[in-house]
């Protein structure tokens, strides 16, 4: 099977991005660099994933790929070697990833973006820079419930401790190579360390995570090239959708846990943080994944996935 071409919409200091590009780094695979905007207005994100508006997000020709947890899975299929998901570590790695993509990430943003550190990652820039970033981010917020710094800044370092006794114990947090644990507990940390370096001592109590931090950025993020939001838009329309159960996705039998139908119209959105709806048609629904078919006229019929877990699916409203 010949690797198909991977585009990852993204930019520079997205956190999760960098658990993408990561990835890539690990398998060594080739990929086209789409830069997309940190805040909103997203235009050409929308066209093609019709609501959802968090980074990073894939794209294979016409379908389109959300959640980096359901990325990993699609890079897995794409080149299963380095394995993510190695068989022993399978369930307890991805336990540990949704743990370090949700509670670790959250602790470690809120400490990051304490006062202190968000007038370090906004030093120089207008005032207005800053206030539009805090807009956007509390609108993707909606009623989450974020730590105060001094609590963050306890929860954080106790979090630290326990990835430095897993450091200490071999190069990776399982063992001798890297699986998806590793990507996911990075991401939140090489924020810290690269973008509000100022706030970074919090990593010095723990040299054992410094060092690993070190092995896994050594992994680089693989052969990227640029390419233009209008050219990735022209790859969509020209191309056509994979139909279920013929595209990166493995599984491809119905799971009805909500009692909608195939050929329904629906929404889905993320439970919590990013909650914009994508709506569509449901072609799949399946134990790890839900699949819409849209159109939009820029980027032509589409078919839009993402993970079950942290996603509600809803039936269409009607006018």
């Amino acid at each position: 099977m010949s690797t198909p071409t991977l585009i990852l919409h993204h930019y520079t200091t997205s956190p999760f991005s960098e658990k993408v590009r990561l990835i890539l780094g690990a398998k060594q695979l080739a990929w086209k660099s789409v830069s997309v905007p940190a805040i909103m207005p997203k235009p050409d994100v929308l066209a093609l994933t019709g609501g959802y508006r968090k980074t990073p997000f894939l794209q294979v020709g016409a379908d389109i790929y959300c959640d980096t947890a359901l990325i990993a899975d699609v890079l897995e299929h794409v080149q299963p070697e380095p394995a993510l998901y190695p068989p022993p570590l399978k369930g307890v790695s991805r336990v540990f990833a949704q743990w370090a993509d949700s509670t670790l990430f959250w602790a470690s943003m809120a400490y990051n973006l304490s006062p202190r550190g968000a007038a370090e990652m906004f030093a120089g820039a207008p005032p207005e820079a800053a206030r539009a970033f805090a807009e956007d981010r509390k609108a993707m917020s909606g009623g989450m419930t974020r730590l105060r710094p001094g609590d963050a800044a306890s929860a954080y370092r106790s979090y630290l401790r326990r990835i430095a006794h897993m450091a200490e114990e071999h190069d990776f947090l399982f063992g001798a190579a890297p699986c998806i644990a590793d990507f996911a507990a990075y991401h939140p940390l090489w924020f810290t360390r690269t973008r509000v370096p100022g706030m970074a001592p919090i990593l010095d109590a723990t040299p054992a995570v410094l060092e690993w931090m070190d092995r896994v950025a050594a992994l680089g993020h693989g052969r990227p090239e640029k390419l233009s939001a209008a050219d990735a838009l022209a790859v969509a329309q020209a191309a056509d959708p994979l139909p279920a159960g013929a595209n990166l996705l493995v599984d491809s039998a119905f799971q009805d846990d909500h009692g909608i139908p195939l050929g329904s119209q629906v929404s889905l959105a993320a439970e919590s943080f990013g909650p914009e709806a994508t709506e569509g048609e449901l072609i799949a629904a399946t134990r790890t994944h839900y699949s819409l078919r849209r159109t939009d006229p820029r980027a032509g019929t589409v078919h839009v996935h993402f993970p079950r877990i942290g996603y509600v699916l809803k039936k269409a409203e009607t006018p």
